[in-house]
């Protein structure tokens, strides 16, 4: 399935939705591309998909500015498994991270890893 609005802000479609095969385009998976993408693939602004990337990316594998998702790499993630400069998760590496296992400058969780780190069992590599 694969549909696109007709309007257009910075020169991608205002939205736009792509799943499954496209035999037509020779694409297996649909690639959503917009403003506001919704596909297997989405990128965009507001990208949701499962593998999404943009301003806000939401889905499985999200790569962007302010990312959620299972797997999340951005400046700012939250998800099972977050990578960034403010990371919120399960597993947390960042500059300041927030987590289960929390790894970082500033890591704060159950097992925190860093030189400012707090929570129940610390480890400062630093001393």
């Amino acid at each position: 399935m694969r549909y696109q609005t007709r309007t257009r802000l910075f020169g991608l479609p205002l939205f736009a939705a792509a799943w499954g095969p496209d035999p037509a385009n020779g694409q297996a998976r649909g690639i959503a591309v917009g403003v506001v993408a919704v596909g297997d693939i989405a990128l965009g602004g507001l990208a949701c998909g499962g593998l999404s990337a943009g301003l806000l990316p939401i889905g499985g594998l999200s790569l962007g500015v302010f990312a959620l998702g299972g797997l999340a790499l951005g400046i700012c993630a939250l998800g099972g498994v977050a990578i960034g400069g403010l990371a919120l998760g399960g597993v947390a590496i960042g500059i300041k991270a927030l987590g289960g296992l929390a790894i970082g400058v500033h890591a704060q969780g159950g097992l925190a890893i860093g030189l400012h780190a707090q929570g129940g069992t610390v480890i400062n590599p630093g001393g």
